[in-house]
């Protein structure tokens, strides 16, 4: 059952077990060349010119599988992309990161890749909000923006000749964040799609899902626009330290971020692609079966959520026939 770590009684493997096959089951009758192993022959038309991209190679006529993992293809190239990999980044990839050093003009972020990634001060907003050229003044005042340890969100702008990101946080809805807790799941269980930034309305949470496998739940806030920002500058000058006063996290807010955190761990040891929406299917499940917070880790709930998974794709499948 995909190496389990889980204290399991007899009735709960049985149960988890059979939840297990019936997703492998009804993933193979969806897409029969998804899932490859090593030396697996990969079905191509070879009528049609085709590219063999990585982990693929050619025996005997056929092409076989060189690695485990995926198969994709993108117009004529074929390709497996392993699981349980390194991240690898491309660019425009929303990811999230932490600080590890602060140096010359620019940060280092931990971003579960190979190499450190890059944020230089020029890519990124300044306080103020105001656009101008950076100045040695700011270059001192780095770690007021930024310091070690920090959990920074940003954007994959390039690749550096020695093989290095370089990231961009340009826009109001990157950078620091606070008040919430850092999640690290493998990377291919984060699916690309157009929005990776997740305003969960019910619970006031933001939910970003990097592209690295870096998680961050935590309380939501209100991204404003620089014009907006000077504007209002005169009248919050009166409300700093009202505001900063109010620096705690209320209880209720912090087992939200708990519980979706819990939802997202679950998850993450199933084996399953985590999305927003898979997301609060979870912590719909916990709550209508009355779980606390701390009792979302435990075995009997694993299995509740596997059993809800393989019905719910069952569901689907129905519906599309």
């Amino acid at each position: 059952m995909r190496g389990l770590q889980l204290p399991l009684s007899q009735t709960q493997r049985i149960r988890l077990q059979r939840a297990l096959e019936k997703l492998q089951s009804l993933s193979c009758k969806a897409n029969s060349d998804a899932s490859v192993t090593v030396a697996d022959t990969i079905p191509v038309n070879y009528e049609d010119a085709f590219l063999k991209g990585h982990g693929t190679t050619d025996l005997n006529g056929d092409l076989v599988a060189t690695v485990c993992g995926v198969v994709e293809r993108i117009n004529k190239l074929v390709y497996v992309r392993a699981l349980r990999a390194r991240y690898k980044p491309e660019v425009g990839d929303i990811v999230v990161g932490r600080v590890v050093e602060v140096s010359q003009k620019r940060w280092r972020l931990e971003i579960n890749f190979s190499l450190d990634a890059i944020l230089m001060l020029s890519s990124m907003n300044m306080p103020d909000g105001i656009q101008r050229r950076r100045t040695a003044l700011d270059e001192l005042n780095m770690r007021c923006i930024f310091e070690e340890n920090d959990v920074v969100c940003a954007e994959v702008r390039n690749f550096q000749h020695d093989g290095s990101l370089q990231l961009q946080a340009r826009s109001q809805k990157y950078g620091k964040l606070e008040k919430g807790q850092l999640l690290i799941v493998d990377p291919y269980l984060v699916k690309k799609s157009k929005q990776h930034f997740h305003h969960l309305e019910q619970f006031g949470i933001d939910l970003i899902l990097g592209h690295n496998g870096f998680i961050w739940v935590g309380e939501h806030v209100e991204a404003r626009d620089s014009m907006v920002v000077d504007q209002a500058n005169s009248s919050e000058q009166s409300r700093v330290p009202e505001e900063k006063n109010q620096t705690h996290t209320p209880l209720e807010m912090r087992q939200n971020i708990c519980r979706i955190a819990n939802a997202v761990r679950v998850l993450s040891t199933l084996g399953f692609s985590i999305d927003a929406d898979l997301i609060l299917e979870t912590v719909e499940l916990s709550s209508t079966v009355k779980i606390d917070i701390h009792d979302m880790l435990g075995s009997e709930f694993h299995v509740l959520v596997a059993e809800r998974e393989a019905e719910r794709r069952s569901l689907m499948g129905k519906r599309k026939r």
